[in-house]
């Protein structure tokens, strides 16, 4: 993964499409299903700290 578009594929693969008007709701939605999905063991540990590194340079780029 590589970037935000990546990590949304990610979830759309297990049937998650989240989308808000509001960018910081978005990112934080992404994240408690990236971790749920985590702790479900549905993605190994690289992929979650990939998505999870992802959305919170993105986090970082909206300041």
């Amino acid at each position: 993964m590589e970037n935000l578009y990546d990590v949304q594929q990610l979830l759309k693969k297990f049937g998650y499409i989240i989308y808000f008007k509001n960018e910081d709701d978005q990112l934080e939605m992404m994240e408690q299903e990236i971790k749920t999905m985590y702790q479900s063991m549905l993605i190994d540990k690289d992929t979650f700290l990939q998505a999870r590194l992802i959305i919170n340079q993105r986090r970082i780029e909206k300041k």
